[in-house]
């Protein structure tokens, strides 16, 4: 069974079929796109379901030659980190159809290239995570910015033209820095044995100490743009601002996770010696992060922009899983993109129907909706809670993990990411108490609650959400074993806990 491309072709399909529906047919467009969406999701579930948990090698692996003559191969293959991430994209992508039913309309262009969009961005949701050549993970990794650039620059508000162009000019300077390290492995391996863009096979190259932190820099800074790392992070909070908030959901909650997973699939993987000598500086730059995004997301009186420093927050705390060098780090920083995918949707889903209803991003605009609206204030008070990390909702799991795994190697760092927990409290509750409580707000009167409609489509969010916190058993069952073999692969092992003698 060829599941990964099945996977990638089903919303190629469907975005055939919407394109031959007429423009005026809104409602089938609509319809279709939802039900392509709900079909890659449940397929996805079925090859979830064959994967072998304890097994860290790639599985479902395709491998077909695509332009021979330059060692170019049509590669796939996932790993545990691999399946939770799609698993992730494809269960995001009904919500985000569901819950932004009415969010194409009034954009520059039509409803149905706004749905052709999402699902060609899905498609390379997919083959991003599922590459195994290094060629094709870039066409992909470059790919994607056309979507997500018509969608926020075509169907966001405010400045969305500026934005759009300057998430393109990011995403582009970064592109070309890893496409000159590409070249530069595909030169090398050449020379090594033959011209490849394997990734198994580049890993196992020979280069010096020099060339190596060379080519890790253009790696890294393409995903640390992506991810997105302070303090290569500045197009994140106008993007987030201008596109709409499905748009949103899927740029912070799938789509800056492609430049943490890099790090892991390409970053260490292809440069191990690099990645521990820039392990201390990354560490530094990860804990900036943390508390840097924190005290933004504090002083934020609009409410997109504040959800989207609380991500450069959460990022930092990816990051210094992932170059923790333990398991339990990696593992958790795994988990944590995961739960973080849901947690910004919650948010960012949730804040669109408040703004929508309000005609206002600013918090201050939504004083009183637990009286007015209770459900959708209890929705908003669910998902800030989970990002605030609380214990018996998702993400409460991981970042003790990121924080358990990298205090047994940097001690100091995790100390100090602890303070960005204490941050998170002032961010997430300051908001929730402007908005949900005290004096109601004049013009909040006759809002309306969530109507059934959104309620579907924010409920297996929740759901999930809370369900994780109570038992994140199943997902890393499928993480833990891939978390053991990179680290094996970079020579380390965990530090074993010693008590002083006295």
């Amino acid at each position: 069974m060829i599941w990964l491309t099945l996977l990638m072709t089903l919303p190629l399909a469907g975005s055939l079929a919407v394109s031959l529906i007429p423009k005026a047919n809104e409602k089938l467009i609509k319809q279709t796109a939802f039900l392509t969406t709900l079909v890659v999701m449940g397929t996805t579930i079925a090859m979830a379901v064959n994967f072998q948990r304890d097994n860290a090698e790639l599985q479902f692996v395709e491998k077909y030659s695509w332009i021979p003559s330059f060692g170019i191969n049509y590669a796939l293959g996932v790993d545990g980190l691999a399946l939770v991430l799609i698993l992730m994209s494809t269960i995001l992508a009904p919500v985000v159809v569901l819950a932004g039913w009415n969010e194409s309309q009034g954009g520059r262009w039509s409803v149905k290239s706004f749905y052709i969009l999402i699902l060609v961005l899905e498609t390379m949701m997919i083959g991003v995570f599922a590459a195994t050549d290094v060629f094709l993970f870039y066409v992909i990794f470059e790919a994607m910015l056309i979507p997500v650039y018509f969608l926020i620059g075509g169907y966001g508000s405010g400045e969305r033209a500026a934005a759009a162009v300057k998430f393109l000019i990011y995403s582009l300077f970064g592109g070309l820095l890893m496409l000159a390290s590409i070249i530069a492995l595909y030169v090398m391996s050449g020379a090594q044995g033959g011209h490849t863009f394997d990734v198994a096979a580049l890993s196992q190259l020979e280069m010096s100490s020099t060339t190596q932190n060379l080519l890790f820099l253009g790696f890294f800074i393409a995903f640390a743009i992506k991810a997105p790392l302070w303090p290569l992070h500045t197009w994140l909070p106008d993007a987030a601002d201008s596109a709409t908030p499905g748009t949103s959901v899927l740029l912070l909650g799938v789509l800056d996770k492609v430049g943490t997973f890099g790090m892991i699939r390409y970053c260490l993987t292809l440069f191990p010696e690099a990645s521990k000598t820039f392990t201390p500086m990354i560490l530094v730059l990860a804990v900036i992060s943390i508390v840097y995004g924190a005290i933004l997301a504090i002083g934020q009186r609009d409410l997109k922009r504040l959800i989207a420093f609380t991500s450069i927050s959460h990022f930092g705390f990816i990051t210094m899983g992932i170059f923790a060098m333990t398991s339990q780090g990696y593992s958790g920083a795994a988990l944590y993109m995961f739960n973080h995918g849901f947690s910004t949707a919650a948010l960012f889903l949730v804040g669109g129907w408040m703004i929508s209803r309000r005609g206002s991003s600013t918090i201050a605009d939504f004083g009183g909706l637990q009286r007015i609206t209770p459900v959708m204030a209890w929705m908003f008070f669910i998902a800030g809670m989970s990002s605030l990390a609380l214990p018996g909702l998702s993400s409460f799991v991981s970042e003790f993990l990121v924080l358990v795994g990298t205090f047994t190697r940097y001690p100091v760092h995790a100390v100090i990411a602890t303070f960005g927990i204490v941050l998170a409290a002032l961010y997430i509750l300051i908001p929730v108490q402007k908005a949900l409580h005290g004096p109601t707000t004049p013009g909040n009167e006759n809002l309306k609650d969530l109507n059934l409609r959104e309620k579907i489509a924010i409920a297996p969010v929740i759901a999930i959400i809370i369900a994780l916190g109570f038992y994140p058993a199943p997902l890393l069952n499928v993480i833990n074993p891939a978390a053991t073999h990179v680290i094996a692969q970079l020579g380390f092992s965990d530090p074993v806990p010693t008590i002083g003698e006295k």
